[in-house]
């Protein structure tokens, strides 16, 4: 049997590791595993948070195979795009936080699979970049999409149209990435991150990641009414009342998800 190239550590911290080392290449393989892992978290009522990282310090993933390019020709996105982006989407609507642990390269679909995440952590020695055009071919996975609304249309296109790599600390400088690490600390700081969502209410961490993954394609108006009804709906949980008793009881809340 082919051994899987997406592993899920499960908990309450879900932890889903590229393991296609050294390089972490994204191959359809990988694409069908990465979405039978998401299936798996999705599934899972007791996750609060998800850790993605790679195998290996060398790349959290370098991106596809470029190998695979001259049988891609004239079809690339029936054998490969369609696929992908079906898959890093899914990641992105994960109803529960995300954090990408980055340890070495993040470049092309490496580096747009890491833009699906809510939040990014860095080692200090990685690099990341959307090469593609220095091939001759576009980011086809959401880079040119994801980026801009991430680190601003300005230095999107820098990043883009020149193809250039950046280290990790312009990457933080300009918004791409959340916190740098020491080389090799970054998943750890990851779960971290992850804990420390995991121990908010995780119904309004469910409706504040929604809200906010919609706050940019909406209307203010509409934006805000569906601030309200979420409101609603978080006023009339049990974790509400747990939240508030906690907080004039000076102790931890103890959330239950209802």
């Amino acid at each position: 049997m082919t051994e899987a190239l997406v592993l899920v550590e499960a908990g309450p911290i879900s932890i889903i590791r590229l393991n296609n080392p050294p390089l972490n290449l994204v191959t359809r393989q990988l694409t069908d595993d990465l979405d039978a892992a998401l299936a798996a978290v999705e599934a899972d009522d007791d996750v609060r948070a998800v850790v993605v990282a790679g195998t290996g310090h060398r790349a959290f993933s370098a991106g596809s195979d470029v190998k695979e390019f001259a049988a891609l020709h004239r079809k690339v996105a029936e054998g490969k795009l369609i696929r992908e982006n079906a898959v890093y989407g899914r990641l992105a609507r994960l109803a529960v936080p995300t954090v990408a642990a980055i340890e070495g390269d993040a470049l092309g679909g490496g580096l747009e699979l890491a833009l699906c995440c809510d939040l990014r952590v860095a080692g200090d020695t990685a690099r990341f970049g959307l090469p593609e055009v220095r091939l001759g071919v576009i980011p086809g996975s959401g880079g040119t999409q994801r980026l801009p609304r991430i680190i601003g249309l300005a230095r999107a296109k820098e990043m883009i149209l020149l193809g250039e790599i950046i280290d990790a600390d312009t990457a933080h400088d300009i918004g791409l990435v959340n916190r740098v690490m020491p080389a090799g600390e970054a998943e750890a700081e990851a779960i971290r991150l992850g804990q420390a969502m995991a121990a908010r209410g995780p119904v309004a961490v469910r409706e504040a990641k929604g809200l906010l993954d919609n706050a940019l394609e909406a209307e203010l108006e509409d934006g805000l009414a569906a601030e309200l009804a979420a409101s609603e709906r978080v006023f009339s949980t049990n974790d509400m009342l747990e939240g508030a008793a906690a907080f004039l009881e000076k102790r931890a809340a103890r959330f239950e998800n209802q």
